[in-house]
């Protein structure tokens, strides 16, 4: 049996804030430390340990890590980043309050720029001060200007042939962790989830997602390290709000 580990990183300073994120580097809430140290925790108690630990270029993501590998003493594991992992990027909305967009736009466009498989937002200005493209963390990476969940998908799929089929294959015990997006784009990947199915499919901040592989790597089945009033409760706390009356989607 093989089994890979899938973590979204715990809430973030944005997410609180109900802005849209992207490639933005925000910290983590207390909420966030608390949840990835709860996520450790939890693989701990399962009887989980890594060889290696794959997280995204941001920081939200690689604190999720180092916490959640401290409660299971492996703090001087392998760690490994990869862009490839970092959220979808939203373009020109990067910065921006969800609930006033859907006051500006309308619900049903903000809707589509958040949760449909192929639209892009617009492309970020070059004026925009969240514009990663000149950042050094960056350099020799195509920054992009704007993301569908399709192009993360893309290039999701390339981080996982690339980079976890050989060291699975070599029988590497992995941990990956990142954001809600590409963890999004590669389940669709394992398990073919339709476009209009994922776009549907949410992941609660600071759960570990356990899956199982046969022996040609194919999903035989995943589940979460929770219960499930927990991940209920977790899943409705994460759902964003895209209105100032508090009208959740």
């Amino acid at each position: 049996m093989i089994k890979i580990v899938l973590l979204r990183h715990g809430e973030s300073v944005w997410n609180r804030k109900n802005l849209f994120t992207g490639w933005t580097d925000v910290d983590l809430t207390q909420r966030g430390v608390l949840e990835a140290k709860d996520a450790g925790k939890k693989l701990l108690q399962a009887g989980f340990n890594f060889d290696i630990a794959y997280a995204s270029y941001l920081k939200r993501a690689k604190r999720t890590m180092r916490l959640a590998l401290r409660e299971i003493n492996q703090k001087n594991l392998v760690k490994l980043f990869d862009w490839r992992l970092n959220e979808r990027h939203y373009g020109d909305l990067q910065g921006l309050n969800k609930s006033e967009m859907a006051e500006k736009f309308g619900e049903k466009q903000v809707h589509i720029w958040r949760r449909s498989y192929g639209v892009r937002p617009p492309e970020i200005s070059k004026k925009n001060k969240y514009n990663q493209a000149n950042d050094k963390m960056y350099a020799q990476i195509p920054v992009p200007s704007s993301e569908s969940l399709k192009d993360v998908v893309i290039r999701v799929k390339n981080f996982w042939q690339e980079k976890i089929v050989p060291q699975l294959k070599e029988n590497k015990k992995i941990l990956i962790v990142a954001s809600g997006n590409s963890l999004r784009a590669l389940i669709k990947y394992l398990d073919g989830v339709s476009a209009q199915e994922i776009t549907k499919l949410n992941i609660p901040t600071g759960v570990p997602l356990i899956y199982e592989l046969d022996n040609d790597l194919k999903p035989r089945r995943h589940y979460y390290l929770a219960s499930r009033k927990e991940l209920k409760e977790r899943v409705e706390r994460n759902k964003i709000k895209i209105t100032n009356n508090k009208k959740q989607d």
